[in-house]
């Protein structure tokens, strides 16, 4: 799947989109995206100056966003997700300018309007951070100009 592709499936624009590419999609249960990490990504100006170290919150993010992209596939219709809850979160390895994010997401279950998902990012084989995500679907997301 393209970067066209996602921004059909996805609100999310620079500088706040973090998925580069979908590797796998099975449209049921599993999803395989990249993020390619930069010098010229926006938060390592500041986290940290010096010794550039990616947010887990963004690693987070990155997770919901291919999740995203899954139940929207799932689904058939685009929506917009909303985090409702981030259970047993772990970050087990820095992330910095250079490195490739692989993110994989297993879609688990969902009720009435909330879907829950758990993800992983890998770095060079290493797990670098993991959780399980919980999220509520919104509206379509108005048409862009």
């Amino acid at each position: 799947m393209s970067i066209q592709e996602i921004q059909d499936l996805l609100p999310h624009r620079y500088p706040f989109l973090m998925v580069d590419r979908i590797l796998e999609c099975d449209d049921r249960e599993r999803i395989v995206g990249i993020k390619n990490l930069t010098i010229n990504e926006p938060f390592f100006q500041g986290h940290f100056p010096g010794q550039p170290v990616m947010p887990g919150v963004l690693q987070l993010e990155a997770m919901a966003q291919v999740g995203g992209i899954l139940l929207n596939k799932i689904t058939g219709r685009v929506q917009v997700m909303y985090f409702l809850a981030i259970d047993k979160a772990r970050f087990r390895r820095l992330l910095t300018p250079g490195d490739q994010m692989i993110i994989e997401v297993r879609f688990l279950k969902m009720r009435l309007n909330m879907a829950r998902f758990v993800g992983r990012v890998l770095c060079n084989e290493e797990l670098a951070s993991e959780a399980e995500l919980m999220f509520g679907t919104g509206r379509e997301p108005a048409a862009s100009t």
